[in-house]
């Protein structure tokens, strides 16, 4: 319907992106009030037709380039961002990636922008640790669109579950037991979540309940847990497979060495281990609590029982 807010959503066919775009489209309310323009940078491919044949508007978008920032962004209401650090690990490029949405997004008149973001580890840690570069990069660009006046909220998504895929190892002694060795003490606590489960439930509740949520950050995570938890847990989920695992402490050289013999650059693994080490000592959402941002998606259930 022509009368329906457009809600462009960057990374269509990506995890979060997708995510989102699947939690508006199965909610009736929210998908009578936005329209959904996905973002990608090639609207041919299958995940593209597949999300065009649902209904979502696809349109090719490039980040670097403002020409088409604009075409893409123009007559939003809306906007969810998000972007890729890992593609080019390049702290200077993110953020002038970020800088062109936001300038867009201010040119156009959109009226909230979720921006996908971070902690700035360097200032949280009081420059402790410094390279934590793809929490930084994204902080800076949370700063520059407060700074220029863009309606925005943030979105703070927690450390990936799926990340323990590759991190629960097992052990090549006998009796082969898996193992989560990070750079951490057992009981620091990490605020997991699941990127393609919870990304679109989180956002979506800031995206219908815009005024209550501008200006302000919601950290997207289901609960903290300690480092030690994390194998208990795996083993009674994989009753078989998880027998005997656990949890140990490593120092920064073997967590570092293992990073760069899976072909890692030594720049990047130090920003890994930075990663790990700060969330103990300062917080990954800076030792605050998840109650505030739980209450969001309280919200959104309330306001479904309400329609309903």
């Amino acid at each position: 319907m022509s009368d329906k807010k457009v809600f462009v959503v960057f990374g269509a066919t990506g995890t979060q992106g997708g995510s989102v775009i699947n939690s508006v489209l199965s909610d009736p309310a929210a998908a009578q009030e936005f329209r959904i323009r996905g973002i990608t940078r090639d609207p041919s491919k299958p995940n593209a037709q597949a999300l065009a044949a649902r209904g979502v508007e696809c349109v090719a978008g490039e980040i670097g380039d403002k020409a088409s920032l604009t075409k893409a962004i123009t007559g939003a209401h809306s906007v969810y961002a998000v972007t890729n650090y890992w593609e080019k690990m390049d702290q200077k490029l993110e953020f002038e990636q970020g800088k062109n949405i936001a300038d867009i997004c201010k040119e156009t008149g959109v009226q909230h922008l979720i921006w996908s973001g971070l902690f700035n580890v360097t200032k949280l840690s009081n420059g402790k640790y410094p390279n934590v570069y793809h929490f930084d990069s994204k902080a800076n660009i949370e700063s520059y669109i407060r700074e220029i006046g863009v309606p925005s909220s943030t979105f703070m998504p927690g450390f990936y579950m799926s990340n323990l895929e590759t991190m629960l190892k097992p052990s090549p002694q006998p009796p082969h037991a898996y193992t989560l060795a990070l750079p951490m003490p057992p009981s620091t606590p990490i605020p997991f979540f699941d990127a393609a489960a919870d990304t679109g439930k989180f956002v979506k509740a800031m995206l219908t309940k815009r005024d209550k949520v501008l200006g302000k950050r919601v950290y997207a995570a289901t609960e903290y847990y300690t480092a030690v938890d994390v194998p208990k847990i795996f083993s009674e989920v994989k009753k078989e497979a998880g027998k005997g695992a656990s949890f140990v402490t490593i120092d920064k050289d073997t967590y570092k060495k293992e990073l760069t013999g899976a072909g890692m650059p030594e720049f990047a693994a130090q920003e890994m281990y930075e990663n790990m080490a700060f969330m103990d000592e300062f917080g990954y959402y800076g030792k605050e609590s998840l109650d505030w941002s739980h209450s969001v998606r309280f919200w959104l259930t309330c306001r479904s029982r309400v329609l309903t």
